[in-house]
């Protein structure tokens, strides 16, 4: 079977990722509720996708510029722009609406192209705990001797786990549209060169997505295996992740091979507890770093 499917999941440390609507004075994190009463807060697929198109465009001159228009009533990608022009378009997919002019024709049909890089929202692995911090403007309000407005924000310090997906088969390839390879490969080395270094601008803060766990490689079939997988154990004022889930996961079998045969894992040291239970789950482990070497190179061999 051909090796297609890209798939990592990864785990990093961060702070109150994605706000919601609020209420009166109060900025509310977005949040989940489970059936046993707890809650976890996340950062949604979209706030992800638009923290690594930004960094690409930074890093790599993404094209992000005159991509979208609004003449159709909604904003979406200009028409008569292909992936050749837009990375973002070939990685993420697009649906470009047309106007009806009459009700027996089919032009109000859309253009969709679904995505070939699929990411899931970041959920956190700790319980909100309702933390709340008071603001104020009180330095500029005593500029002017006036009272200050008051505010309240809700805050979460976390770990988050999020998955992304990727279609090497559908990269570069839309109806009559193939890139190069050489093309092809270029789109995906950048995409997981920012995802190592990824970050997020919020409130002031500039938070750090770079992973400090990852787990995954390139199998027959395009599968999140380790999206909901990954547990988090808290004792001691230390962290540990959950192994035996992992193991059940990569007993899982394509045809007749397990998936661990396909699998990688990469850690920063000396944050889990449990680091040698960890690295015990495959033939070998290694930093951060090296894993997205190691997964670059495949994906350099697959598009060769």
């Amino acid at each position: 079977m051909n090796k297609n499917g890209l798939s990592i999941t990864m785990i990093f440390k961060a702070q109150s990722l994605n706000y919601g609507e609020g209420m009166g004075n109060i900025s509310e994190l977005k949040k989940l509720s489970r059936g046993d009463g707890s809650v976890y807060t996340f950062a949604s697929r979209q706030s992800i996708r638009y923290d690594i198109v930004r960094i690409a465009n930074k890093m790599f001159g993404w094209n992000l510029e005159k991509t979208l228009d609004k003449s159709k009533g909604t904003i979406q990608f200009k028409e008569g722009l292909t992936i050749e022009d837009s990375e973002e378009m070939d990685l993420f997919g697009y649906m470009k609406t047309n106007k009806k002019s009459s009700k027996d024709d089919n032009e109000g049909a859309s253009d969709v192209r679904s995505a070939a890089v699929r990411l899931s929202n970041a959920i956190s692995l700790e319980e909100y705990k309702s933390d709340l911090e008071f603001l104020n403007n009180k330095g500029f309000a005593d500029r002017i001797d006036d009272f200050p407005n008051l505010a309240n924000i809700e805050q979460h310090l976390s770990y988050y786990t999020y998955t992304i997906t990727i279609d090497l088969d559908k990269v570069g390839v839309d109806e009559e549209i193939t890139l190069s390879n050489e093309e092809r490969k270029k789109r995906i080395v950048e995409l997981l060169e920012v995802v190592k270094i990824l970050n997020r601008e919020i409130r002031g803060r500039e938070e750090n997505l770079s992973p400090v766990f990852v787990i995954g490689g390139i199998y027959n079939i395009n599968s999140p295996f380790y999206l909901g997988r990954i547990k988090l154990n808290g004792k001691n004022g230390k962290f540990s992740i959950d192994t035996d889930i992992l193991k059940e996961t990569m007993n899982l079998k394509i045809a007749e091979a397990s998936i661990k045969e396909d699998t990688s894992i990469g850690i920063v040291k000396g944050i889990f507890d449990n680091e040698n239970e960890i690295n015990d789950l495959v033939e070998t482990t290694c930093g951060i770093q090296e894993f997205f070497e190691n997964l670059e190179n495949k994906v350099k061999e697959f598009y060769k």
